[in-house]
């Protein structure tokens, strides 16, 4: 996100101490100001990045205009997950792309200033020594299920109200309840796969029948409307539907 050129580390002491800033500002961001972090998260805003900085802050913007960029990025539209997942789910999923960006980053300087193998190799040990940001949150949900003594509830868990499919089917786009399997009963997973019950593009989960889904006109894959933030009544105004990653790519091409 910052000009390369204000912050050019150079050796892998630098890389690494870098590297440290950088997971600090992401460890603070999942854990000590996690709510400040979920209010920034809006789904109704466009693609949102978590970045973390050298100075051990954190920032939750849009991604950089450049391309190509500058540095890598972090994954893109963490916000539109938000409300469709449990909180720690979530929160989970930011943790593991922030540990892969946060290679990414160290290892871009790495190729940069041309590390030979006994230098890539230092770096890796040194990264290699701390604990990963997903694993720091994780002890963190323990934490607080110790302390609290019961299991962490979700500030984003909604109501189970179901929206209902309209019997008006939008033209233009694939707005449906995904074909379920005829014999119901058996739940394991290699089941669900042989016998083509759909998944949620965003979730990972499949609801009842009467949940409303809609699907990528791009890509195909299905999503639950409260997922993407698609209600029935503002599907019928949509020719063709793209997903919020089939957004991300087309804005990037």
């Amino acid at each position: 996100m910052e000009p390369l050129q204000q912050h050019v580390p150079r050796s892998v002491e630098d890389v690494f101490s870098d590297f440290q800033g950088r997971r600090q500002g992401l460890i603070n961001a999942l854990t000590s100001d996690v709510r400040k972090f979920y209010e920034l998260c809006d789904p109704e805003k466009e693609n949102l990045c978590l970045y973390g900085l050298p100075d051990a802050s954190w920032d939750v913007n849009l991604p950089v205009e450049e391309v190509p960029p500058e540095l890598p990025e972090p994954v893109l539209g963490i916000n539109f997950a938000r409300d469709g997942m449990q909180e720690r789910d979530w929160l989970s999923l930011v943790a593991v792309h922030s540990d892969s960006w946060l290679l990414a980053v160290a290892f871009f300087f790495g190729g940069r200033f041309n590390f030979g193998k006994n230098e890539r190799k230092k770096l890796f040990q040194l990264i290699n020594d701390l604990p990963t940001v997903f694993e720091i949150l994780k002890a963190s949900f323990k934490q607080s299920k110790d302390h609290s003594g019961t299991p962490h509830n979700s500030s984003s868990k909604k109501s189970s109200a179901k929206s209902r499919l309209s019997e008006n089917q939008t033209k233009g786009v694939k707005v449906s309840t995904p074909k379920e399997e005829e014999e119901s009963g058996e739940e394991e997973e290699e089941d669900d796969e042989e016998q083509g019950v759909t998944l949620c593009g965003a979730c990972g989960e499949n609801n009842p029948n009467d949940e409303f889904w809609i699907c990528c006109d791009i890509c195909e894959v299905w999503f639950h409307g409260k997922c993407v933030k698609i209600t029935p009544a503002k599907a019928e105004h949509i020719k063709q539907y793209k997903c919020p990653g089939c957004s991300s790519k087309r804005a990037r091409v």
